[in-house]
């Protein structure tokens, strides 16, 4: 193998991991972004022309003007207080600027108004791309496995 050959394969695998980085990241500003109501964060994991579909009871959502409506309308006044935690990432390259992964959340909050304990598993499927050297979402289905109430559990501050 010529030198140029073994830097040009070390250098994919530096961009692959570069890319696998800043893929996982995305899912730890999403969930940042949204339990810290940082709504600069939360947007900037998404391309504009993105889709998020949450599916039922919340819907589906269409670029970055909807996806801003759903927060601001429907998600953050239903709840005073959300911690989502994400395990089993894993993500697979499609080709050198596209990519997909999926990941397992558990997210913990109580509803506005309310103390009681609410607890959601949900597993997040993505659709990525790079575009102008930047990795951001194209599209995200999120399935939900459960949404309950946990009476009795009371979710206060120390």
């Amino acid at each position: 193998m010529s030198d140029d050959d073994l830097i040009g394969r070390l250098l994919a695998r530096v961009d692959e991991l570069e890319s696998l980085e800043a893929i996982r990241s995305l899912t730890f500003d999403y969930c940042h972004g949204f339990d810290k109501r940082d709504y600069d964060r939360f947007m900037a994991i998404w391309w504009e022309d993105c889709v998020w579909d949450i599916g039922e009871p919340f819907g589906r959502f269409e670029g970055h003007a909807d996806v801003h409506r759903a927060l601001h309308d429907i998600l953050w006044p239903a709840w005073d207080e959300t911690l989502h935690l994400c395990g089993n990432n894993r993500v697979a390259f499609l080709g050198p600027r596209h990519a997909s992964s999926e990941c397992d959340v558990q997210c913990v909050g109580r509803l506005a108004g309310d103390d009681e304990a609410t607890i959601v598993g949900a597993s997040y499927s993505d659709q990525l791309e790079q575009r102008d050297g930047l990795w951001k979402i194209a599209k995200r289905k999120v399935t939900i496995h459960y949404f309950n109430l946990v009476p009795g559990l009371v979710l206060s501050k120390p």
